[in-house]
């Protein structure tokens, strides 16, 4: 039974051809491109009101030269944000469940950020491994813990985004299960869990914008300790 319920999250394929790379285009098929014309539609607006507002909120705190990295991290966002929900379609796949396919972005990103903090501030990067006014017997121990706590910051990334989606994609799975079983056996039941299946997968859609904001917050404040 557990097994039958994680097959959800296995990479799936096609005559020995993965899908995970056709869910992956997805996003660039199904957002909408700004067009020249003076007068847009209606989503688009909505889109671009968005995107402004979730940059200005994102970049506000950071100096002028972390604003460079507003294309990327914006792009990121978009690009987690329609994955994570394109997954939420029936019989569809969400690459984000893969704990493999998320630190592929956060390595990168993190250790861009790390690579600036030491180009641009060394000084200031190797303080932050040893708070102020540290005793002198606790330095290599804090000198450790702050090293160990910079390294696991990628995976706490890809962890943290891989864990919720999961979760909540299982419990999805395991309620319509239920469901199902339950309508000849335990048909009272029916209705309290499809109002609960669907306030569940309301909470899902949340879940899903929120987790890839939460992504990319984390790499604007690692960004903002670097520039």
């Amino acid at each position: 039974m557990a097994l039958n319920c994680f097959d959800q999250f296995m990479f799936p394929t096609y005559l020995g051809v993965p899908l995970i790379a056709l869910a992956t285009l997805a996003p660039m098929i199904v957002f909408l491109k700004p067009t020249k014309q003076w007068l847009t539609s209606r989503l688009t607006t909505l889109q671009a009101f968005i995107i402004n507002n979730s940059a200005y909120q994102l970049f506000s705190p950071l100096s002028s030269k972390g604003h460079s990295w507003a294309l990327l991290i914006i792009s990121l966002m978009i690009f987690l944000i329609t994955l994570n929900l394109l997954g939420l379609l029936p019989y569809t796949f969400t690459p984000t469940t893969q704990l493999s396919f998320n630190l592929a972005f956060a390595v990168p990103a993190w250790l861009a950020t790390v690579i600036i903090g030491f180009r641009k501030k060394p000084t200031h990067t190797l303080a932050h491994l040893l708070p102020e006014s540290t005793p002198t017997l606790l330095i290599p121990v804090l000198i450790i813990i702050e090293t160990i706590s910079l390294l696991i910051r990628p995976l706490a990334l890809a962890v943290r985004l891989t864990a919720n989606l999961t979760a909540g994609h299982l419990l999805i799975h395991l309620m319509s299960v239920g469901l199902y079983t339950m309508i000849y056996s335990l048909p009272s039941m029916v209705l309290p869990l499809s109002i609960l299946l669907i306030l569940l997968s309301i909470l899902e859609v949340a879940v899903a914008m929120i987790q890839a904001y939460v992504f990319v917050l984390l790499l604007s404040l690692y960004l903002q300790e670097n520039t």
